[in-house]
């Protein structure tokens, strides 16, 4: 009557089921894009089902086994598929455990923002790469969102790593598209911290006084005695209770502080000390043998 509907009926949000597939199934030139990523390809109908839709964009969609109650997120990369297939990364299929050509359930969904996930390498061998947070970065780009118990997978110099997500914020599932998200590893599956080997403390220090020469020159009372009877001495002979002479005493070295770069010291002599220097407490001239003069008996000629 009015040409119009004036209570038009409500959207139903977009829920098909489809028979999957892997990537490798998908007919004409691999798709390495898709398989790296964690978008999926879905017929055209799906497509203009969803323009008919009250759905949120970017487009979100839950992936849900019902044989083994498995949930996990995605994204839509292309709708190129066949009618009633789409087609999976093959780490995706792993989740869900699905078989090619299983049924899978497809619902529009949408999703918080991201804001933190944490990520455990199922092998030490993640370690291995330099920056790991900066590789994993790169490769999220692929991704759309993130769900908490998935294993994704990323490929790097020709090697295939496979990650955990243990923990997404705010949410057991959230978008990752045009996000700031700060991003946290778990130590990896198998790995082993180092153990650190503490230095053995040494059993005897080294006293520095045994390094030094033993002394040389003339020390006193050091030979051997002789009995003018020629009988042998004895063993308590008093000359053993002489002490042994003392190696040198060890003197620890005075750094020069006033020492500049580029110059060299050459060490003489000292001076004989002056007659000052050769006063005792008293004030009276230490005694030095022989060092008086000499007078001469015969008076010297005129």
């Amino acid at each position: 009557m009015f040409g119009f509907n004036m209570f038009p009926e409500t959207l139903r949000p977009f829920n098909v089921q489809y028979k999957c597939f892997s990537v490798s199934m998908l007919p004409g030139n691999e798709r390495d894009d898709v398989e790296r990523g964690g978008k999926i390809i879905m017929p055209p109908s799906a497509l203009d089902q969803l323009t008919r839709l009250n759905i949120i964009y970017p487009m979100v969609f839950k992936l849900t086994n019902r044989l083994t109650n498995r949930i996990t997120h995605c994204g839509v990369l292309e709708f190129v598929a066949d009618e009633g297939k789409v087609y999976l990364p093959h780490w995706m299929m792993h989740n869900l455990l699905l078989q090619e050509g299983d049924f899978l359930n497809v619902e529009s969904t949408s999703l918080p923002v991201a804001t933190f996930s944490r990520f455990q390498p199922q092998s030490p061998d993640f370690l291995d790469i330099t920056n790991p947070k900066a590789v994993l970065e790169n490769a999220l780009r692929l991704y759309a969102c993130l769900t908490t118990g998935d294993v994704i997978a990323i490929k790097y110099n020709d090697k295939v790593y496979e990650l955990c997500v243990l923990e997404t914020k705010p949410g057991p599932a959230v978008t990752i598209i045009e996000c700031d998200m700060n991003v946290d590893f778990a130590p990896p599956v198998g790995y082993k911290e180092p153990e650190r080997v503490m230095p053995k403390e040494e059993d005897m220090q080294i006293d520095p006084a045994e390094l030094m020469p033993e002394p040389t020159g003339f020390i006193a009372f050091k030979g051997e005695g002789n009995r003018l009877d020629g009988k042998k001495k004895k063993s308590t002979s008093i000359s053993e209770d002489v002490p042994a002479p003392k190696s040198v005493q060890y003197q620890r070295g005075i750094p020069d502080y006033d020492y500049k770069i580029g110059t060299l010291k050459f060490l003489r002599n000292s001076k004989p000390n002056s007659t000052k220097d050769t006063q005792g407490k008293d004030g009276n001239v230490e005694f030095k043998a022989f060092h008086g003069e000499g007078n001469s008996l015969r008076s010297k000629k005129a």
